[in-house]
C-alpha cells in the first residue's frame, strides 16, 4: 500500500500527490493541457497579427490608388484636352485629333488597370507563418521535429 495523499480542492475536484513529492499522471496531463491551450492562444494571436498586417498593406495600397486616381484624372483631363486640340490643329481636324488622343488614353488605361489588378491579386491574406508553425507543433510536442535541412521560404 502506498502513502499517497488525496486532497479535495475548493471546486470539489480530487487531486492526489505522489508521496515522493512528484506530480502524478493526472497533474501532468492537466499541465500539458493547460500549456497546449496557451500554445493555441498564442497561435491564434499570431495569425490575427499576420492578417492585420496584410489588411494594413491593402488599405495603404487602396489609399495610394485613390490619391493617384484623383490627381491623375485632373491632370490627365487637362493634358489630354491640350494634346487632342494640338493634334487636331496639326491634321486640320480638331474632333478627329481629340478622338485619336482619347483612344490612345483608353489603351494606356487598360494596361495600367491590368497591372493594378495583378498587384492586388498578389496580396496575401493567408497567414503562412502560422500555418507552418501549427503544422510543426505535433512534431515538436512528440520530439520528432528536426530543424536540419528545413527551409522557410516567404512567398
Amino acid at each position: 500500500m502506498t502513502d499517497a495523499t488525496i486532497h479535495t480542492t475548493a471546486a470539489g475536484s480530487v487531486r492526489s500527490r505522489d508521496p515522493g513529492g512528484g506530480d502524478n499522471v493526472v497533474d501532468l496531463i492537466g499541465r500539458l493541457t493547460s500549456q497546449g491551450a496557451h500554445l493555441a492562444q498564442e497561435q491564434v494571436a499570431l495569425m490575427q497579427a499576420e492578417v492585420r498586417e496584410s489588411v494594413t498593406d491593402i488599405k495603404q495600397a487602396i489609399g495610394a490608388y485613390a490619391g493617384a486616381a484623383v490627381l491623375g484624372l485632373a491632370g490627365l483631363g487637362v493634358t489630354l484636352t491640350g494634346l487632342g486640340w494640338w493634334l487636331g490643329t496639326a491634321i486640320d481636324n480638331v474632333p478627329l485629333g481629340i478622338v485619336i488622343v482619347g483612344i490612345i488614353t483608353l489603351i494606356v488605361a487598360a494596361v495600367l488597370y491590368s497591372g493594378a489588378k495583378n498587384k492586388l491579386a498578389a496580396a496575401n491574406l493567408k497567414p503562412e507563418r502560422t500555418i507552418r508553425t501549427v503544422e510543426h507543433t505535433p512534431d515538436i510536442v512528440t520530439g520528432t521535429h528536426s530543424t536540419t535541412g528545413a527551409t522557410h521560404e516567404r512567398h
